[in-house]
């Protein structure tokens, strides 16, 4: 059997066409997506670029490849907002996760559902910037014609199977993720729907009941892609959900960090866990539990911006922060380039602090961008731990995980042995086995457990000897964060 994973992300979609029996990846290919910024936090994408990097994707893949594929399910980046006409025309280009212009929008609707401490009550989550809400709010307010044409609200993952199937769906776990959910009860929040805007319970999808093949490869797409019509299209998810099967994280306790152009830090849950100090997003998952998440708008986006001031390789990059040592040197960043979701700050900036003329290198900037990320995850591993979760190992992913000191400081920082599996395409690859599991049936859990390897290459082990000096640097960086939150919100 051979089973496709499609990963839409923010800079690019990939795919990965996976050999069931053999246990190997058998063809891949990817194709970059443009990224529209704007002032005042605005980033967007038109939806048909994610058609084209697709097909182009596709096109790359041997016809005899594409013509033996059985089974086909997409992950794609969380929260963005595809508005739907009737006729399957999009109205807009797509804010995505990491648009931040619609914090005033976000407001409203908690304000009309009593504050902060009520939408969270109600909804298991607050209505945080990046969350599809506030931009459906923001189109009703500033293109009432646009929102009036409007039949459906698509997250960029059921855009992709619209276009693959032409039926209009959402899932559990994505559907998580919009801000209009009863994340613990499941279902739409009607009064959560009714303060976003007006009608738009008639335009909200059905959320399937449970993970599924939702249709098949139409005429339309076959003749797009170069795929056979017919093949099974099971139901996917958002990235994150789709990676946390794509790294095992699918059984209680079990704890992944997604190093990406965003960090994630998520755990599967057999019960909703809802953290009081909302650092956690009370998510579902894809598989039909529940997938406590903590999520930052800045992860690689940090080093990268670093790595690129100094005109630096990667691996050059890597060795000067390996040398700077743990510390850096005093030098500490808050690294909230793009606003930040956890800790909540929408008009967030990087900072780098604690600059002395004797430590303003460029391997202590490199060593202090790496650290500022990792400390925002320890945000995560408090509130889970707190929940009574068991956190007892950690799995990188990600483009960070390939470096060996961002690996190390991990293990350091958070006490936990590392480890890092043996596909790099976290999401794709966790797509590509949900499908296999809806299109098969059993228990992912013991798919995962049979199609997910480990590279022990990869591993790494807390050095005790470091940990005082981290958790003496993370109480430094909470208190920076907490005089400088007023510029911030």
């Amino acid at each position: 059997m051979l089973a496709a994973g499609i990963d839409a992300g923010t800079q690019s979609v990939k795919v990965i066409v996976y050999d069931v029996s053999d246990k190997r990846i058998i063809a891949s290919s990817s194709s970059p997506v443009r990224l529209i910024e704007k002032d005042g936090g605005v980033r967007e994408q038109e939806a048909s670029w994610w058609i084209d990097a697709l097909r182009d994707c596709f096109s790359r893949i041997d016809p005899s490849i594409r013509k033996g594929i059985c089974v086909i399910s997409v992950s794609g980046q969380q929260h963005g907002f595809v508005p739907l006409a009737a006729d399957g025309a999009v109205l807009s280009r797509v804010k995505l996760w990491c648009d931040t212009s619609t914090v005033g929008e976000c407001a409203e609707i908690e304000n009309a559902l009593g504050g902060r401490e009520r939408t969270h009550a109600l909804l298991g989550n607050p209505i945080l910037p990046g969350y599809t809400a506030g931009k459906i709010r923001w189109l009703w307010k500033n293109h009432p014609d646009l929102y009036g044409r409007m039949a459906y609200v698509l997250l960029p993952h059921d855009y992709i199977d619209f276009v693959l199937t032409g039926r209009v769906i959402m899932e559990n776990g994505d559907a998580s993720g919009t801000g209009l959910m009863d994340t613990i009860n499941g279902g739409w929040n009607a009064e959560a729907v009714e303060a976003t805007a007006p009608g738009l319970m008639q335009k909200l999808p059905e959320i399937l009941g449970s993970p599924s093949i939702i249709g098949s490869v139409s005429k339309e797409a076959s003749d797009l892609f170069g795929l056979e019509p017919g093949t099974k299209v099971a139901s996917g998810g958002g990235d994150n959900m789709m990676s946390a099967i794509g790294t095992g994280a699918v059984e209680d306790g079990l704890v992944t960090m997604s190093l990406g152009t965003s960090g994630t830090l998520f755990a599967s849950s057999s019960r909703p866990v809802v953290d009081s100090a909302m650092r956690l997003a009370s998510f579902r998952s894809s598989t039909g539990t529940f997938l406590p998440l903590l999520c930052t708008m800045n992860c690689t986006v940090a080093t990268e911006t670093m790595r690129h001031l100094f005109a630096q390789d990667v691996k050059e990059f890597d060795e000067k922060a390996e040398l700077a040592g743990p510390g850096a040197g005093g030098l500490m960043m808050l690294p909230f380039f793009n606003g930040e979701r956890v800790p909540d700050y929408p008009h967030g900036e990087g900072v780098l602090l604690g600059m002395r003329q004797s430590n303003v290198t460029d391997g202590n900037i490199a060593r202090a961008a790496m650290e500022g990320v990792t400390y925002e995850f320890l945000l995560g591993l408090e509130a889970f731990r707190e929940s009574g979760m068991d956190v007892h190992s950690l799995t990188l992913t990600g483009g960070g995980a390939r470096s060996r000191v961002w690996r190390q400081l991990a293990a350091d920082m958070t006490g936990c042995p590392v480890r890092v599996p043996s596909s790099a395409e976290a999401a794709a690859f966790g797509a590509a086995l949900h499908g296999v599991w809806c299109l098969s049936g059993g228990r992912i859990e013991d798919i995962v457990k049979e199609h997910i390897l480990f590279d022990d290459r990869l591993s790494a082990y807390p050095d005790p000897s470091r940990r005082e000096i981290y958790m003496n640097g993370y109480r430094r960086w909470l208190s920076y964060c907490e005089v400088l939150s007023p510029l911030f919100r």
